[in-house]
């Protein structure tokens, strides 16, 4: 379903969102800033993929033949650190903005029809991969939104006279454990979240990473496993890696000998392992750009190869012969009231949904959890909901008349 470009006069929203406790291991307890410490919050529930142990999963039966594809002898890069090269900071940043950050249309392109339309709360001075110098890589913008616990993602995306522009943009609700719609891309290739997958220094610094971390292979089969979503390739090669393939380091292999930072990263490779987001170098981790990591340290990780990790078994793969379907959400309702209104008289919108994993408003909501709104349109708005689990989306709209 195509996203729908809505040329609108739009005001400013007031919205009933949830009161999230400003503390410590909580979404509301993260700085505010660009490449701020999140304060012990891990995005998502426990249970979800990024944040469960697998240290002891059964090894996958085809483990081997995905290492020899991948080249056993590839050494482990990290994908990230302080400084620039070729002018570029190394690494994929993030910023933590509050609930008041005005969101703001962005215009979608490439992958228009299989993006969240948002709006979203991207700031004018986001940081873009690549600062200084972003060029024409990936250009990830990532926005963690404190408040009401969203994660925005955006793809190639660039920054035009004030207008922010995007091939892909996908929301993510960092309460739950939403899946992106079968087949459907994100702003990573497999359709999953970036942000989880990075290693950050303040998460080094305090000790531990609790998550599983992100990596890229050179060639990748026309596959995925969940909760990935999405292939990018034509490779049919079933020894060829899917997107979503975990791998963790082996739990015999000595990490003594590493630095202490160097630990941190290697055990929670060996308890919560990595996962397959990107066609790229092979064994590259990704991580987050920081001036306090020590470049010549992290290059000690390049001593491990391939062979030192091993494939942890995967429940289902999916190819273009096998794809899940099913039922999109049915949306019951999605109402105005009042329908008609004077300008800056507020409106209530409220909907019922069945079978959705999560619910978009557009213009001016974005994401939005419950089922009511309140919104003060200052011109004739139409209001579009999108509903949307993992085997499509459904929308449904209403028009408020401002007189």
């Amino acid at each position: 379903m195509q996203w729908i470009r809505l040329s609108l006069t739009i005001a400013a929203l007031a919205v009933t969102a949830p009161c999230l406790p400003a503390q410590n291991g909580t979404c509301a307890g993260m700085t505010v800033g660009q490449l701020t410490s999140l304060n012990g919050f891990i995005p998502f529930p426990a249970d979800n993929l990024w944040n469960t142990d697998i240290s002891t999963a059964p090894v996958d039966a085809n483990s081997a033949n995905y290492i020899n594809y991948i080249g056993g002898s590839a050494p482990l890069h990290p994908d990230f650190g302080s400084g620039t090269y070729q002018g570029s900071s190394i690494g994929i940043p993030y910023q933590v903005v509050a609930g008041t950050q005005p969101k703001l249309k962005v215009q979608l392109k490439a992958y228009a029809s299989e993006s969240d339309p948002g709006p979203e709360p991207v700031p004018p001075n986001a940081l873009i991969e690549g600062y200084p110098r972003p060029g024409n890589g990936d250009r990830h913008v990532l926005v963690l939104e404190k408040d009401s616990c969203w994660l925005y993602e955006l793809g190639k995306a660039y920054l035009t006279r004030g207008q922010w522009s995007a091939d892909v943009a996908a929301i993510w609700d960092m309460l739950s454990n939403e899946q992106r719609p079968y087949t459907w891309t994100s702003a990573d290739a497999a359709g999953l979240p970036i942000f989880p997958g990075l290693v950050r220094y303040d998460e080094v610094a305090a000790g531990v990473i609790r998550h599983a971390i992100r990596f890229t292979v050179p060639a990748t089969q026309q596959a995925f496993t969940p909760p990935a979503s999405h292939w990018a390739s034509s490779v049919t090669n079933s020894n060829a890696p899917p997107m979503g393939m975990r791998m963790r380091l082996k739990a015999d292999v000595d990490i003594s000998g590493f630095s202490p930072q160097n630990q941190v990263i290697l055990t929670a490779l060996k308890k919560y392992g990595m996962i397959l987001a990107d066609n790229g170098s092979a064994l590259y981790i990704s991580g987050a750009p920081d001036s306090r990591w020590n470049n010549n340290d992290l290059s000690q990780l390049k001593t491990l190869p391939t062979s030192d990790f091993e494939v942890v078994m995967m429940s289902a793969i999916y190819t273009p012969a096998n794809v899940p379907t099913g039922q999109s959400p049915t949306i019951g309702s999605f109402t105005a009231n009042p329908p008609v209104v004077s300008a800056g008289q507020p409106v209530t919108l409220s909907w019922s949904t069945s079978n959705s994993l999560y619910n978009i408003i557009s213009p001016q909501a974005g994401p939005v959890r419950g089922a009511g709104i309140t919104v003060t349109p200052a011109a004739t708005t139409t209001y579009i909901l999108y509903s949307t689990n993992q085997y499509g989306r459904t929308t449904a709209s209403v028009t408020v008349t401002v007189h």
